[in-house]
């Protein structure tokens, strides 16, 4: 299990410096504005790549439209499900798949969004519809795709695959978010979700303490993921994917968790 960070994509491929600050070399792109996703940019982050001796594990591509994080309009505004923005998301998302391609990226990460844990709600048919065309495309380009772990639980997750299908479905399992929107225990998700699993976002936090709000994300090892335990889990379903660090602050602060978190990986590692 190789430690990397998560970098945000930059126009002139200068995306590369965060990771190598932290002497690592591998990283997560991430990006929301899906103008950088041409040709011209992948050539600048491929050769900046090269240069810095940084490996791109996966690229995180978010989509157009609102985006609130919490219970009351999460639903309707995130990921693929709301029906008044799943076209130009899909359309995104296939972009994403494009630049992935170019920069040979092996996968396409984003959130799904809340999907319903009825398989019999309406709203139902139509986000595995979306998923399956954004996923199908993406095997075109040789692409997987991958569902960041968050708004939903880890059987509507399993559900979820089944039903698309497309053969080049995963998992990038952020343990936290699944505590931070109350939807599982990560450790014994692993149970349900184990085998999908190709990438994990080290990430901690506490569970929600009210009906509108998420829960509280803390640096790693200070909330209730119980790392220990989890890596070993995952050493035993036979993972040997990326352990990505995304800590969701900035500056200073970020940067110090960020060390502190490479230090206690090695050290959950060795033990």
């Amino acid at each position: 299990m190789e430690i990397g960070v998560i970098t945000g994509l930059d126009k002139e491929g200068g995306c590369f410096d965060h990771v190598r600050q932290f002497g690592l070399g591998v990283c997560q792109l991430v990006s929301w504005d899906v103008s950088l996703a041409t040709p011209e940019v992948a050539r600048k982050v491929v050769a900046a790549a090269k240069r810095a001796g940084v490996r791109v594990c996966a690229m995180w591509g978010g989509v157009p439209g609102p985006a609130e994080w919490n219970f009351s309009r999460g639903p309707v505004t995130l990921g693929l499900v709301p029906p008044e923005y799943r076209a130009e998301r899909i359309a995104a998302l296939k972009r994403w798949m494009d630049f992935a391609s170019w920069i040979g990226a092996p996968a396409v990460i984003t959130h799904c969004g809340f999907i319903p844990e009825n398989s019999t709600d309406p709203l139902y048919p139509g986000v595995v519809e979306a998923i399956r065309e954004v996923a199908g495309y993406g095997k075109g380009k040789g692409v997987e795709f991958w569902f960041e772990t968050g708004q939903e639980t880890p059987v509507v997750l399993l559900r979820t695959l089944e039903r698309v299908g497309t053969g080049n479905l995963g998992i990038n399992l952020d343990p936290a978010n699944l505590i931070l929107y109350g939807k599982g225990n990560p450790i014994d998700a692993l149970d349900v979700i184990g085998p999908w699993v190709r990438n994990i976002h080290v990430k901690d936090g506490f569970y929600p303490t009210g009906g509108d709000q998420l829960g509280r994300e803390v640096p790693v090892g200070d909330g209730r993921v119980r790392f220990p335990e989890f890596l070993r889990r995952l050493q035993e379903t036979g993972f040997t994917g990326e352990l990505i660090i995304e800590r969701e602050i900035s500056g200073d602060e970020q940067a110090r968790d960020i060390r502190q978190t490479i230090d206690r990986l090695h050290g959950w590692l060795r033990a």
